[in-house]
C-alpha cells in the first residue's frame, strides 16, 4: 500500500459524546473509529484527522440533535517497543446541543491525550492497545471529571479489506460531579472493501453503561447500524457514513447520525536511500 491508502484503514482519532446528567452515556462517542483499521500501525508520520457528525434522537416530546467535531494530530513515532509501533494523539473537540429546534448550547468537550501501541502481526492482521485519558473540564456540555480511557483493537487488512473490532473500556475518576459519570464499554465494528479508490461496506457500533453513579440513574446502552462509503483522492482521504439506532435502553428514543471525515497526512519521512535503490 501506499502511505495515503495504507492511512485510510489504519487512521486514528478521538470524538465526543453528549453529557448532561439526563442523558450522560460514554465519554467516548458510540462509533468514533467506525471505518478506521485502529489495530494496525501507521506508517511513520504526522497525521491530521478530523470528524464531524449531526444527528437526532426521537426524544418524545422534543427531539434532542447533537453535532460534533473533532480535530485529532496523530504522531506515528520512529521508536519501537516489543515489536509494537508507539503512536500518540491529542484531540480537543467542539460539540453543539439543540432540543427541539430551540436555542442551541455549544462549547470544548473534554480534551483527549493518549498513547498507543501498534502491531503488525502479518498476514494482514494487526493488534493495538492505547492508555489515555480525558480531562474534566466544566464547560456546559462535557464531563465535569477526568476519565481513564483504554481501547483494544483488531484489524484484518488484506486485499483491500478492512475488518475490524475496537473495545473501548472508559473509567470516570469521579461518578457525580456536576454531570453524572458512568464507567463504559463500547464496541465499534467496521467490514469495508476497497475497489479501486472506492470503498464501501457495512458498520455498526454498540455502547452500554458500566455502572450507576446514583441510586437513581438508569443505565444506558445502544446498537446502531449503518453503511459507509469513502474514496482516495490522493494525499486526501474521505469517508462518509450513516448510522441508525435498531436498539436502545433508556436513551429515550433512536438516534440517526451523519458522519463525515477527512484525512491527512501532514509529514511522512523520506524514503531511505537503500529503499530507493530497491525500486
Amino acid at each position: 500500500m501506499t502511505t495515503f491508502a495504507r492511512m485510510a484503514t489504519a487512521g486514528l482519532l478521538s470524538l465526543a459524546a453528549l453529557a448532561t446528567p439526563a442523558q450522560a452515556g460514554s465519554v467516548t462517542q458510540p462509533g468514533e473509529t467506525v471505518g478506521l483499521a485502529v489495530g494496525a500501525p501507521l506508517p511513520e508520520g504526522a497525521y491530521f484527522v478530523n470528524t464531524a457528525d449531526w444527528g437526532c434522537r426521537n426524544t418524545s416530546p422534543e427531539s434532542t440533535c447533537v453535532g460534533v467535531t473533532i480535530p485529532v494530530l496523530a504522531w506515528a513515532t520512529p521508536v519501537f517497543m516489543f515489536g509494537g509501533r508507539i503512536q500518540l494523539l491529542t484531540a480537543l473537540p467542539l460539540i453543539e446541543v439543540n432540543v427541539d429546534n430551540g436555542p442551541s448550547t455549544s462549547g470544548f468537550y473534554n480534551p483527549w491525550f493518549a498513547a498507543q501501541i501498534a502491531w503488525d502481526l502479518g498476514n494482514g492482521f494487526g493488534f493495538s492497545y492505547l492508555a489515555g485519558f480525558y480531562l474534566g473540564v466544566n464547560t456546559g456540555v462535557a464531563f465535569d471529571s477526568t476519565s481513564f480511557n483504554q481501547r483494544f483493537a483488531v484489524s484484518y487488512t488484506a486485499d483491500g479489506w478492512n475488518l475490524t473490532a475496537n473495545a473501548i473500556w472508559g473509567i470516570q475518576a469521579q461518578g457525580v460531579t456536576d454531570t453524572i459519570n458512568p464507567n463504559f464499554l463500547n464496541v465499534d465494528l467496521t467490514a469495508t472493501k476497497k475497489f479501486g479508490k472506492f470503498e464501501i461496506g457495512p458498520v455498526a457500533y454498540y455502547s452500554t453503561d458500566l455502572n450507576n453513579p446514583t441510586a437513581y440513574y438508569q443505565k444506558q446502552s445502544q446498537f446502531a447500524v449503518g453503511g459507509l462509503v469513502g474514496y482516495d483522492f490522493g494525499p486526501v482521504i474521505m469517508q462518509a457514513y450513516l448510522t441508525t439506532d435498531v436498539y436502545q435502553q433508556n436513551y429515550g428514543g433512536n438516534d440517526t447520525r451523519v458522519w463525515g471525515r477527512v484525512i491527512i497526512p501532514l509529514w511522512n519521512p523520506p524514503p531511505t536511500q537503500t529503499a530507493m535503490l530497491h525500486k
